[in-house]
């Protein structure tokens, strides 16, 4: 089995409403976010996949996420912006993109020792 991970990142800002403590309010965070594909075979030029599609998909979801109040966007609009809504939506935006291959995790980070990781 082959796992191709490609790793980026985006900043924005946003609160976690109902939550009691800090992060309830307005704050900002650089998110460093690395997504996985699996696959079992290669194509024919040995890879399993091209890394600039790959990292292609990936930057145009996070371009739409970058330097924005992430409360007003989206999904993110009716559920909280948490690393973990953050997380599978990366997840589902990319599988989606991505087609036939198979998304099979994204991790996102909040800092450099806080993480959260969705997988199907």
């Amino acid at each position: 089995m082959y796992e191709l991970a490609v790793t980026d990142h985006f900043a924005a800002s946003h609160f976690l409403s109902g939550y009691k403590g800090k992060c309830k309010n307005l704050h900002g965070h650089t998110w460093k976010v690395q997504v996985v594909i699996r696959k079992a075979t290669l194509n024919k030029l040995g890879m399993v996949a091209d890394f600039q599609v790959v990292k292609k998909q990936l930057k145009e979801i996070l371009d739409a996420l970058d330097h924005v109040h992430l409360n007003t966007v989206g999904p993110f609009a009716k559920i909280n912006p948490t690393t973990e809504n953050l997380a599978k939506y990366i997840f589902d935006e990319l599988a989606a993109r991505c087609r036939p291959l198979k998304v099979t995790q994204v991790t996102v980070w909040e800092s450099d020792n806080a993480s959260v990781t969705y997988h199907r």
